[in-house]
């Protein structure tokens, strides 16, 4: 792994961590498959492309980790968090409260998306990729990422009574 590598990995986090809440939303699933993407991205470096972006290269990667994920869940069994905690109000929390109310009904209706619609949604909207990359990313057709994302949109337009 070369230093440009390592530079782009780490000003790539930020978005790595958005993509990893999308998917697991809880926190620490998201900072465990951050730690796993970069891991893998890191070990399998030499066999990157460096002509092409990286980001659609690592959002592949979680997306895979969190699939393994998954499939390894469905046999553990019930798992119980008990160290979660609310998080502390600021000073003035008006504004911070409104925004956080409002991000908590588009997060909660977007969990009622289909997953393909819910990924799309995220890869476009949240992570500013193009159509190809996320097609890409999700191996699928870009026609495919167009049609989820309108469905997708409407959706969530729908369940936040926006017209």
């Amino acid at each position: 792994m070369d230093a440009a590598f390592g530079e782009a990995l780490i000003a790539l986090l930020p978005n790595l961590r958005r993509f990893a809440l999308s998917l697991s939303r809880r926190a620490d699933l998201a900072d465990d498959l951050v730690q796993i993407t970069v891991e893998r991205a890191i070990t399998h470096a030499a066999g990157f492309d460096r002509r092409a972006r990286l980001e659609p290269w690592l959002f592949r990667i979680m997306r895979n980790a969190w699939i393994d994920q998954t499939r390894r869940q469905r046999t553990a069994g019930a798992q119980l968090d008990i160290f979660e905690m609310p998080e502390a109000l600021p000073v003035d929390p008006a504004p911070a409260l409104e925004a956080h109310l409002m991000l908590q009904s588009v997060e909660a209706a977007m969990a009622t998306l289909p997953p393909e619609q819910r990924e799309v949604l995220h890869l476009v909207c949240v992570e500013e990729m193009s159509y190809a990359e996320t097609a890409e990313v999700l191996s699928i057709p870009v026609g495919t990422v167009m049609s989820r994302l309108s469905r997708a949109r409407l959706a969530l337009a729908g369940k936040l009574g926006i017209e």
